[in-house]
């Protein structure tokens, strides 16, 4: 796949095109495969179905996902645009700068039978080739930065955020509020909501000392 290049899914006449609980969101979203050879650079981890459904519901609750476009930063396997594609949104897309992950997200699209498609764009999320439109919602678990050299890496993706939605959902370390405020303050948004959550790494990268490991993270709603 070439950078900019998209692709989508086939139509599927599948299950119920809104799963409307989170346990069901959350049980949709188990059948997501994750990395099959994950990048330690790009820090790629498959974002829990628990936390993915938590987070999608509560945006949907918010009246941020129906009807609305939705941009999944740094999608990976695609855990938060589908999860997103379950709650009747408009418009789907996926993207993310690693080709192969967006051959698993595509077809993670096909099991999880989504009657919305998602289109999938290979591309820099820091340097979207994305547009602001109207009603869009940006969802994303950005890297958090814990490699040497790549401090506060989720930057990038926030400023992104700012330029193309009204408003986002991102995942965080825990112990960023303070970052991520300012952030937003100085780029013309706010901070509406924010709620703690446990992230679940696999053991997966040669760093790695146990089978696997939970670390607090964080999410945050703002308005940009």
């Amino acid at each position: 796949m070439n950078e900019h290049e998209s692709r989508a899914a086939p139509a599927v006449d599948g299950r119920d095109a809104v799963v409307s609980t989170k346990s069901g969101l959350t049980q949709r979203l188990a059948i997501v495969a994750g990395f099959e050879d994950p990048t330690v650079s790009l820090e790629q981890y498959r974002t829990p179905p628990e936390l993915a459904a938590h987070l999608v519901h509560t945006a949907d609750l918010q009246g941020d996902i129906e009807d609305r476009t939705v941009v999944d930063l740094g999608c990976g396997t695609g855990m938060l645009a589908l999860g997103a594609a379950l709650r009747g949104p408009t418009r789907v897309v996926g993207l993310d700068i690693d080709p192969d992950p967006l051959d698993t997200a595509l077809e993670n699209e096909r099991k999880v039978a989504s009657t919305t498609n998602v289109e999938w764009v290979r591309g820099d999320a820091t340097d979207a080739p994305l547009r602001h439109a109207e009603q869009t919602t940006v969802v994303m678990n950005p890297p958090f930065g814990a490699q040497s050299g790549n401090e506060h890496a989720d930057r990038a993706f926030l400023a992104t955020a700012a330029a193309v939605a009204d408003v986002s959902y991102s995942i965080h370390n825990a112990g960023s509020r303070e970052f991520v405020e300012s952030f937003a303050g100085d780029n013309g948004g706010e901070v509406t909501h924010a709620f703690g959550a446990e992230f679940e790494l696999p053991r997966q990268f040669d760093h790695h000392d146990a089978d696997t490991q939970v670390i607090d993270a964080e999410v945050f709603r703002i308005d940009w």
